[in-house]
């Protein structure tokens, strides 16, 4: 059958071609794609061409289809798996497969297997790992954005503590501790105080750090510190551009203990920096943003880590329970991945956001396959809605749920485009 598809030739070249999928073989599964958000990381990838490690070396000839945070519909099932699915059913994935340590990966690697595209081939490889996994929400957004909020999931899940004289690590974050997240108001950053706030480590305090006091308000309003006070977490965002000495400024929030916790969510020194300054007692940090820089470096303080027994540490991507995780809370809606969400478009928008995401103001840019659409800004519904009854309509429905992407949405763009969605419950 024929799909169609964003491909990446080389380095800022991608293309929105349409072209024919081979037959499945019997260890292979053929899908539907409805949804796919974009990520920085693909941004990366195309920067780098075939020189990214992920990219093949033939992709001037054999194009690979971008986009790895993606969800649809099983199609049609090879005699393999057909014990464990069948056509209809909902999906989330993995892109993270670690198949017999190849660092091969849908969105990177693979001719007929990725999310931007309206139907793609799920190998034999990733299959076999686990990757495709059924999604029972009510909303492929929530499936899309599944794979980001594993990341920060799995960042807090390899955390780690220590006992004095005891070589036994305590995975996890500190419970009942201090956790910051600094630069934490774009998209994985509230995705990451999101879990936060509802996770069985129970942080009594989440600071969330940014210098951008538009970024700050809209976090405060779609991950309040009046919702965290409800599962018992105290929430604060502080601007530490405003403070005359951030160092002191950030302890002084805590009494003077320091961070049980640090995730860094930006990619930029000073802001590693400060966050190990502010570690406390046998606190750990992750560097959890990816630089395209490979000699990104940073100071750290050695003698804490030497006598105060701190700790420092990098994670990339999220495991498959962890996933499982990501997917439960968002299916049972305790977790609104939706805080990420700041555009909405087509297939057809794809390629163009992708090579500017660094210009683009906001969060995360959520692509729907089956239809083109200019990438929007949900904030822009509005004024477009004063000469198009359907943004309208569209703009009402999203500030009916505190300017936030939701399923109601979702199912009326669907219908706009006439979209049908070929699933079972």
């Amino acid at each position: 059958m024929k799909t169609k598809a964003v491909r990446m030739y080389g380095k800022m070249d991608l293309r929105l071609e349409e072209f024919e999928l081979p037959e499945i073989k019997d260890d292979e599964i053929l899908a539907k794609i409805y949804s796919d958000s974009l990520c920085m990381s693909t941004y990366k990838l195309a920067l780098q061409g075939k020189e990214h490690k992920r990219a093949p070396q033939n992709i001037d000839t054999h194009p690979v289809i971008t986009g790895h945070e993606f969800a649809g519909v099983i199609v049609k099932v090879g005699k393999k798996w057909q014990d464990q699915f069948k056509p209809g059913m909902r999906f989330a994935q993995q892109p993270a497969l670690n198949y017999k340590g190849s660092m091969a990966s849908p969105g990177y690697s693979y001719e007929y297997f990725g999310g931007d595209c309206t139907y793609c081939i799920f190998p034999h490889e990733a299959m076999e790992v686990g990757a495709l996994m059924p999604f029972h929400g009510d909303s492929f957004y929530k499936a899309s954005l599944g794979e980001p909020l594993s990341c920060s999931i799995g960042a807090m899940h390899a955390q780690y503590h220590t006992k004095q004289g005891v070589y036994h690590h305590e995975m996890g974050l500190k419970r009942g501790g201090n956790l910051i997240i600094m630069g934490g108001c774009g998209p994985m950053g509230l995705g990451a105080v999101s879990y936060g706030v509802v996770c069985d480590y129970h942080p009594k305090r989440i600071v969330v750090t940014d210098v951008n006091d538009e970024k700050i308000k809209r976090a405060e309003e779609v991950v309040s510190p009046a919702w965290a006070k409800e599962h018992g977490v105290e929430l604060m965002y502080v601007n530490t551009a405003a403070m005359d000495d951030p160092k002191q400024g950030l302890m002084d929030l805590t009494d003077g203990h320091g961070y049980d916790d640090v995730l860094i969510y930006v990619p930029i020194p000073a802001v590693a920096e400060l966050g190990n300054q502010v570690l406390a007692y046998d606190g750990c940090m992750s560097f959890f943003s990816g630089p395209s820089n490979k000699d990104f470096r940073a100071k750290v303080n050695l003698y804490d880590c030497h006598y105060n027994a701190t700790h420092i540490m990098g994670t990339t991507g999220g495991n498959n329970d962890d996933l499982i995780e990501a997917n439960q809370l968002a299916a049972d809606d305790i977790i609104d991945p939706a805080v990420m969400v700041t555009h909405v478009g087509g297939i057809d928008s794809i390629a163009e956001a992708t090579k500017n995401l660094p210009n683009l103001p906001g969060g995360k840019k959520l692509a729907y396959t089956q239809f083109n659409m200019p990438m929007t800004a949900i904030e822009d519904f509005g004024k477009l809605g004063e000469t198009d009854p359907f943004f309208k309509e569209l703009d009402a429905c999203c500030k009916a749920h505190n300017g936030l992407w939701n399923a109601e949405a979702e199912k009326m763009i669907f219908e706009h485009f006439g979209v049908t969605v070929d699933a079972i419950d």
